[in-house]
């Protein structure tokens, strides 16, 4: 076991501490710090941002060659931290000596110090672990000046008098979002401004996700276990890779070795659709795309997607983005030459 001590000062100063202990290439760019990791103790990255409403957002991509314990000092009643794993577990404590609670794939966390000064978040040797953390301040001053930071006060800090701990449901849209994270490819502002916007949806997430367990105690996982989840996950990347393929329910479904009822119980969960729904959702966001970037016309790329009418497939792009496929075709041809 390998414990590295950080005080979480501001983001510059843990990722020095990080860099020291670990290793690898330290990168800074505006608010964004990244450690790149290869050696002896790991391979991947940690990623950290400062974000607006003194929000830090911290992603672990990494998997490490012996068991890690990272002591982070947390000043009392001044932070609640919301933990999400999108692939692999790990584990949070505010002690040392034991009461650690383990975050499993898909599963949402939220610690609130509130007696304790120190939070312990632990890595297992040679596991891949892929999960986030957002760090909330909620000190009086933040809570004073930024609403939402004082909602988070009233939740997880007021009235409390113990630390708070919590590991809940299982939740695939917020893997999801954090995907869109690691894949945004825009620099400056606009980087800043998707990044800021899709933080602030996993927040609103885990926040609601919360909610929904405490109102639904009795059952928080649902009926899908975790292995069942991360085959809906997989089903639904296949899915967006190869649109075009043209598989009924049934045959999806045994991709997966999955029955129909799971295989939709997963995708209502993860997407808020039904499978076929999904697939229409996804050929359509990818015929966007092509009208967009490519020189190919309206039946070219309903064709390549795998839609057998023309007319079916405007019906559902216009239902989808409010135009014809001709319309906004045309739309992106003056938007270019203006």
């Amino acid at each position: 076991m390998k414990t590295i001590e950080i005080k979480a000062e501001n983001i510059t100063s843990m990722f020095n501490t990080l860099t020291n202990e670990v290793g690898g290439t330290f990168t800074s760019n505006r608010q964004e710090v990244e450690l790149s990791i290869d050696n002896d103790f790991g391979k991947g990255f940690i990623r950290g941002m400062e974000l607006e409403r003194n929000t830090v957002y911290i992603e672990f991509d990494v998997k490490f060659k012996h068991d890690v314990t990272f002591k982070v000092e947390s000043v009392k009643r001044s932070v609640v931290n919301f933990l999400y794993c999108a692939k692999g577990e790990l584990s949070h404590s505010f002690s040392e000596h034991g009461g650690a609670k383990k975050v499993e794939t898909f599963q949402t966390g939220i610690a609130s110090n509130i007696t304790s000064e120190e939070n312990y978040i632990s890595f297992y040797k040679d596991v891949y672990v892929h999960s986030a953390i957002i760090s909330v301040n909620t000190s009086k001053e933040s809570s004073k000046e930024f609403g939402i930071n004082n909602m988070v006060s009233d939740l997880f800090v007021m009235d409390r008098t113990d630390n708070y701990s919590y590991v809940g449901s299982y939740n695939l849209k917020i893997a999801e979002s954090i995907n869109q994270l690691k894949a945004i490819k825009q620099e400056g502002v606009v980087r800043t401004l998707l990044t800021q916007g899709l933080v602030n949806l996993i927040l609103a997430m885990e926040i609601e996700q919360h909610k929904l367990d405490v109102i639904d105690a009795q059952n928080p996982k649902g009926s899908l276990t975790s292995f069942e989840l991360k085959q809906v996950k997989e089903l639904s990347d296949y899915i967006n890779n190869y649109p075009e393929t043209n598989f009924s329910v049934t045959e999806l479904c045994s991709k997966i070795s999955l029955s129909p009822s799971k295989v939709q119980e997963g995708f209502k969960l993860m997407h808020g659709k039904t499978l076929n729904s999904y697939i229409r959702f996804v050929r359509v966001r990818k015929s966007e795309e092509l009208i967009k970037t490519t020189d190919l016309n309206i039946s070219e790329i309903v064709y390549s997607l795998g839609f057998s009418s023309r007319s079916y497939f405007s019906r559902i792009f216009k239902e989808q983005y409010n135009c014809s496929p001709i319309e906004y075709k045309q739309n992106n041809r003056l938007a270019a030459t203006a």
